[in-house]
């Protein structure tokens, strides 16, 4: 083609001029505005409102990790996803030598097939399946599968995939909005030669992340640019509204292919977009995946060339049966055409094989055409890639982000120049994202099969913490149990055999700002002992001055007579007041003592039963402000007039109701577990009288000591219960508190370590050590951000050598347990949340829960997993959790403040002291 024959006519400049023509309308496309509406459209696939509403789908996979190199064993995977169907087997080894071998076989689907019924396409695959069994001699074992199936999935969980719509010309019926795993079983089943443990589906594009995942830890983006277009990416699990949860992160496949489905992109897409997708299986759906993928560049490109054909600009306007055929100008032409290498003949003759009756100068406008069009689809893709990556850079909070991205696909692999055009634009659309694209060599099928081998090991994980993931059914049921336990507890004919003992604690209200004085607060309820003095002042406004001083408790105390016990908080008690200068005062005390007490009145406390590892002798059945009173007396050195005796949960109700009049249930969620609410006294069997409101402390630590709980008691739970100070007491305690929480994952993990699913087997003495894994512990593997670093770090300290993925299994456990913990305290504080509405008669409650505890403080989900569980098991309460800043000793401070003004005040009656009579029950006294 002489350079002459191309310049010497006018004709020329008209051809070229249309051609520029069609490259503006290509270039429209303003990819900073693409990058930015991808960013929205990704934004608001996350959320729980858009589900059914959302173009960019936003799927979550229930893959929580990538690959870490310690996966091994013997995988089938599966890979469907166009006209080849490839089947895997795979052989992972781990250690030093680590090496994964693979053996495949690929097999076509048949048009007919693909577009035939769903029981045809799954028995064509499992047929496949079998014929590849049978080739490498395995059929009589059943081998965890992974399923490649590249289609939009909803997941809700890793083995379940219902299918959303088909793709790339996929449109067998029976099939969309099925299980497609369920689909392959039943086939399996109906073959009856085989049997498979399918452990996972997955698409394409989580395969390709997990591929190069295994080979760079970086990986946590995967893309597929071939027939079809799509990205998958690593997403904090707290910005997924749709999966319970907020620790880690979880795979989220975006299917980004429908970007622009809903309009927002149609000022960018061409009249050949148009017509591309009226002519598709289906119009109006995955338009960008139109714009980008390899299935329909070459369609995009044939339309364009019979437009410029039709005036006369190519071809000498003629248009040959074969450009007319649908699918003719396949893209791989694209890619040779548009390769450096190739000379103006050579595209010439690529034209004339597709019956095309071309000139050189036809050859190079077609060249332009195609590269136009590829462009376009590499700076669109990049433009969506750059919105994933600046979304990973700010979820990470860092200013700049080094990143890898696993890629596969024919068009990134083949075409000339699609895959330096797509990195160019991520540069640009993302300059603060340092960017690494690495290939997949072994395609998706890797990627399953490696995702199959985690999931396995988590599968078996699973099993031994299935019992713990509580539906909201069972947590409603508990609720109704509970709610039925407080009936017989608040019962004159019930309560000596209820296990939740609905003690009257005689505190009639919360304070209402008249309160005044100086006063003494004891706070016992745990090894350390606190004792507070309370200055309750009324110039300007009411104000609280607090000075406190804590006391250690050692163990032998504890554990010894009750007497060496009492003389220890006397002397403690004595050694304040020196300090205090107030010796020689008898200021009104106020003593939190957070153990179940029978109270007749304000200042008895009758002790039930120790809790929390106390134990001290010849306590049990005696009036504790009588053993403290004997205490101080035996000193001699200073009087205290002990006016009130009040459980921490009363005290934390009456701290909070201090600061909020709507404060009328206390929770504690610390070493212990315990409530108290204000309940109405004629549901009070147990206190004579109808008349207003008094403070019930329900106990609920013995929540299912009767067998209510059995059915969601674990052998873990057992375990724990038998190696306590008190077998078969304060079981729902066990199941919650932090005093027992660590030990609960101790006993876990053990059991897990000695299956070989954790540390490689490996069990060290100090793992082996009672009370070696503390809650606290827990607390600090739950942090988002550090947590996986602090799990290793606890786990070295305990003589173990983890591996990335023990860590990840441990802060696993961690998270079942913990999370379950809050979901039992928001079933039972739900039941006292629908006593208070109904006996209010309103529709809907307003109300204040004061809480306080070291596992509600410190640990970093709790109180948000709590807050959630409750509103979703209570939807009609609106509850305001107000946390407790000064502790359940400022409330016993308050309760008596309360006391004292109504001793001296013609509110005596709110505080009246009762008798027991022969029936147990309480009666008042006259004060006239």
């Amino acid at each position: 083609c002489p350079k002459s024959s191309i310049l010497s006519h006018n004709y020329k400049n008209l051809k070229f001029k249309t051609l520029e023509h069609v490259k503006v309308h290509f270039y429209f496309a303003i990819h900073l505005e693409v990058r930015d509406k991808m960013r929205a459209e990704l934004e608001y696939g996350l959320k729980r409102e858009a589900q059914g509403k959302a173009t960019v789908k936003m799927l979550p996979t229930y893959v929580c990790g990538t690959p870490d190199g310690t996966e091994k064993g013997k995988f089938l995977a599966l890979d469907l996803g166009g006209t080849n169907f490839r089947v895997l087997l795979v052989k992972i080894k781990s250690g030093r030598k680590r090496s994964v071998q693979m053996y495949n076989k690929i097999f076509a689907i048949p048009l007919e097939i693909m577009q035939g019924t769903g029981e045809e396409l799954f028995d064509h695959i499992v047929q496949c399946i079998a014929e590849f069994l049978e080739y490498m001699g395995i059929k009589g074992a059943c081998l965890p599968l992974g399923f490649t199936f590249s289609f939009p999935c909803r997941q809700a969980s890793i083995d379940k995939g219902t299918l959303v719509g088909w793709t790339k010309g996929f449109k067998a019926t029976d099939c969309e909005g099925e299980d497609v795993v369920d689909m392959l079983r039943e086939a399996i089943r109906r073959r009856n030669e085989f049997d498979l443990d399918i452990v996972a589906v997955v698409n394409d594009t989580v395969g390709t992340m997990m591929t190069c995942g295994y080979e760079d830890p970086n990986c946590e983006i995967g893309l597929i640019a071939g027939t079809g277009s799509n990205v998958c990416y690593m997403e904090d699990m707290k910005n997924i509204e749709i999966v319970e949860g907020n620790e880690g992160k979880m795979c989220i496949n975006t299917e980004w292919g429908a970007f622009g489905d809903n309009g927002c992109i149609d000022h960018i897409r061409t009249k050949y977009d148009r017509e591309v997708d009226e002519g598709s299986l289906n119009p109006g759906k995955q338009r960008y995946e139109k714009m980008t993928s390899g299935m329909y560049l070459g369609e995009i490109v044939r339309q364009i060339l019979i437009d410029l054909t039709k005036q006369g600009l190519l071809f000498r306007g003629h248009i040959s049966e074969s450009l007319r055929k649908r699918g003719i100008f396949e893209t791989k032409f694209l890619s040779q055409i548009e390769s450096d290498r190739l000379a103006l003949l050579q595209v010439r003759r690529i034209l004339q094989q597709l019956g095309l009756d071309s000139t050189c100068e036809d050859s190079i406008i077609v060249k332009e055409v195609c590269g136009v069009v590829s462009r376009r689809a590499a700076r669109l893709c990049g433009a969506g890639l750059a919105a994933i990556v600046e979304k990973k850079r700010e979820n990470r909070g860092v200013e700049h982000l080094q990143i890898t991205v696993g890629v596969d696909g024919t068009l990134y692999k083949l075409h000339p120049h699609f895959s330096t055009v797509l990195r160019e634009t991520v540069k640009e659309l993302a300059p603060q994202c340092d960017v690494t694209f690495l290939l997949s060599e072994d395609g998706s099928g890797k990627g399953a099969a490696l995702i199959t081998a985690v999931a396995k090991r988590l599968h078996n994980i699973d099993k031994y913490l299935y019992a713990m993931r509580l539906s909201d059914e069972t947590l409603l049921d508990v609720m109704a149990r509970f709610r039925r336990e407080m009936k017989n507890g608040l019962s004159r004919d019930f309560n000596p055999t209820a296990a939740v003992k609905m003690l009257p604690t005689f505190v009639r209200s919360i304070p209402d700002g008249s309160e005044k004085g100086d006063f003494i607060a004891l706070d016992l309820g745990g090894s350390y002992f606190r004792i507070l003095r309370v200055k309750v002042s009324h110039e300007k406004k009411q104000t609280v001055q607090m000075e406190s001083e804590i006391y250690n408790t050692p163990e032998d105390i504890m554990h010894g007579s009750g007497t060496r016990l009492f003389d220890h908080v006397a002397e403690c008690l004595g050694d304040f007041m020196e300090k205090q200068q107030i010796k020689d005062k008898k200021l009104p005390v106020g003593f939190t003592f957070s153990f179940p007490c029978r109270q007749t009145k304000l200042d008895e406390g009758i002790l039930i039963t120790w809790t929390k590892r106390f134990k001290a002798s010849g306590v049990e059945g005696a009036d504790v402000v009588k053993l403290l009173n004997k205490a101080i007396k035996k000193r001699g050195d200073y009087d205290a007039d002990i006016m009130a005796v009040v459980n921490d949960t009363v005290g934390t109700m009456m701290t909070c109701g201090f600061d909020d009049q709507r404060c009328e249930v206390g929770l504690i969620i610390g070493t212990g577990t315990n409530a108290c609410y204000m309940e109405e006294m004629r549901h009070i069997d147990l206190v004579e009288g109808d008349e207003g409101r008094m403070c019930i402390n329900t106990e609920w630590g013995a929540f299912g000591d009767d067998g209510s709980l059995e059915d969601i008691r674990t052998e873990f739970d057992r375990e724990i219960d038998r190696g306590s100070l008190n077998p078969g007491k304060q079981l729902f305690e066990k199941m919650v508190s932090g005093l027992y929480m660590g030990e609960l994952v101790r006993l876990i993990l053990v059991k897990m370590a000695k299956e070989g699913l954790l540390f490689e087997g490996r069990i060290t003495p100090e793992l082996l050590t009672k009370g070696k894994f503390e809650t606290k512990h827990v607390s600090a593997i739950e942090k988002s951000k550090e947590g996986l670093n602090k799990a290793k770090e606890i786990l070295t300290r305990l003589g173990v050598e983890p591996s990335h993925e023990d860590c990840i299994a441990v802060q696993h456990v961690c998270t079942i347990v913990s999370f379950r913990s809050a979901n039992l305290v928001a079933s039972t504080l739900g039941a006292i949340l629908n006593q208070l509405r109904d006996n209010k008669g309103v529709g809907r409650l307003r109300t204040t829960v004061g809480v306080d505890g070291s596992l509600y403080k410190m640990h970093p989900q709790y109180a948000r997993r709590l807050h959630k569980t409750t509103r979703r098991l209570v939807p009609d309460s609106e509850v305001r959790f107000l946390l407790s800043e000064s502790g359940s000793g400022k409330g016993a401070a308050m309760v008596t403040a309360v006391a004292y003004r109504r001793t001296s005040s013609s509110w005596l009656h709110l505080f009246l002291p009762l008798q027991a009579d022969q029936s147990g029950c309480c009666k008042f006294l006259s004060v006239f």
